[in-house]
């Protein structure tokens, strides 16, 4: 598994998922979003349909009709019902995520202690494959 911790610090956790998001679904792979929080959720959402008149991101609740098809499914748990490879935890908390294949840990600089615990905590699993980014004049640059 790919772990990925991003820092952000000029844009809002929003445009970053939608900038993740876009990459992914550029490869082939569906996206879970996780967030405990709904209002987050539903920034997300928006932020995800407005991305561009061309590049707009379909995205559904996990609990909403049809949510197996969406190819972004938002969620307050770690069930992918349209079988998302990729899983991105928006709201900065870690959570053990075994069975995808690459998972981002979204968090500001006021969550860094807890992002540099969850770090810590994989230490010697080689079946993970960590790295961390930071952004830098607005752009995002890899530290680790």
């Amino acid at each position: 598994m790919k772990l990925d911790f991003w820092q952000y610090t000029h844009d809002p956790v929003e445009k970053v998922v939608a900038l993740i998001a876009k990459r992914t679904l550029g490869e082939g792979e569906r996206v879970l979003v996780v967030s405990d929080n709904a209002d987050q959720r539903a920034a997300i959402a928006r932020a995800l349909w407005q991305a561009g008149p061309e590049s707009f991101l379909a995205n559904g609740e996990a609990d909403a009709p049809g949510a197996d098809a969406q190819p972004i499914l938002l969620s307050a748990e770690l069930s992918a019902a349209n079988g998302a490879s990729h899983l991105i935890l928006a709201d900065g908390t870690f959570r053990n995520a075994e069975g995808f294949a690459r998972v981002f840990l979204l968090f500001p600089p006021d969550r860094a202690p807890d992002a540099r615990q969850a770090w810590r905590a994989q230490d010697g699993r080689e079946s993970v494959e960590r790295a961390y980014f930071a952004q830098e004049d607005g752009r995002w640059v890899k530290k680790g």
